[in-house]
C-alpha cells in the first residue's frame, strides 16, 4: 500500500509500506494483554527487607521457656524485637516474576495499533531531515506547523542526530528510534511520526 510522505515545505510525495504492518488486523485483545504486562513489567520493586531467617545471629531463646514469669520468646530475630527480622515485608524484585513478551507479540501488537493510528490519521511519515535544526523555537514551528504536538517521533539515526537537540526540551513529544520504543509509547501519545528511513528500518525489524 502507498502512504502520504511530506516535506517540511509540506509538499506531499508518496512511499510504498508493508500491508502487515501499516493495514493488519486490528487485535485489540492482543494489544490489551502486552500493555498490561508492560506496564507491570515497568513497576520497580526494589525495596526489600530482612525476613526473619534472613537477619544475622544466634537463633537461641533468649531465656528459659518457663519459670521466669515473662512471656515466651525465641531468638532475637523474631519480628517483634528491634534488629529482628521484618514480618509481611517488600521481598525485593526477584519475589517479583515478571511477564514474558514474546517477540511475536511485540510485533502484532506494534502493526495493530500504527495500522489503527494509520485509520484514524493520526499517522504522518516525513522526508529525511538532511539538514539540522539547532534551535527549539525553529523545530516548535514545525511541530505547530503540521499539528503533531503531542507525537512519538521515531527516527533514523541520522535524523535523530540533526534534530534531536531542537526536541529535547518541547513538552509532550517523544523522540527515539525503531529499537527503542514500544505498544505503551505508541498508546501514551495521540501521533506518530515516522521518518522514510524509519520506515524501512521498521519494515526490517518487524516484517
Amino acid at each position: 500500500m502507498k502512504l502520504d510522505k511530506l516535506n517540511l515545505d509540506g509538499k506531499k510525495g508518496s512511499i510504498e509500506v508493508l500491508d502487515k504492518i501499516f493495514s493488519a488486523k486490528i487485535n485489540k485483545k492482543l494489544v490489551n494483554s502486552v500493555l498490561y504486562k508492560t506496564n507491570a513489567n515497568y513497576k520497580g520493586r526494589h525495596a526489600k527487607t530482612k525476613q526473619q531467617n534472613e537477619v544475622s545471629g544466634p537463633t537461641s531463646k533468649i531465656y528459659a521457656q518457663k519459670g521466669t514469669g515473662g512471656a515466651r520468646h525465641a531468638s532475637r530475630k523474631a519480628p517483634i524485637f528491634v534488629g529482628g527480622g521484618i514480618a509481611h515485608g517488600p521481598k525485593g524484585e526477584l519475589a517479583y516474576k515478571k511477564r514474558k513478551l514474546n517477540k511475536s507479540e511485540k510485533r502484532l501488537s506494534v502493526a495493530s495499533l500504527i495500522t489503527e493510528k494509520n485509520k484514524n490519521n493520526n499517522l504522518l511519515i516525513f522526508s529525511d531531515f538532511n539538514n539540522e535544526i539547532k534551535k527549539t523555537k525553529e523545530m516548535y514551528l514545525i511541530v505547530k506547523k503540521f499539528e503533531i504536538t503531542n507525537s512519538l517521533i521515531i527516527l533514523d539515526k541520522n535524523s535523530k542526530d540533526k534534530i534531536e537537540k531542537s526536541v529535547r526540551n518541547i513538552p509532550n513529544i517523544k523522540i527515539t528510534d525503531v529499537n527503542h520504543f514500544s505498544a505503551f509509547d505508541i498508546v501514551k501519545f495521540k501521533k506518530v511520526v515516522f521518518t522514510e528511513s524509519s520506515i524501512k528500518e521498521l519494515e526490517k525489524r518487524y516484517a
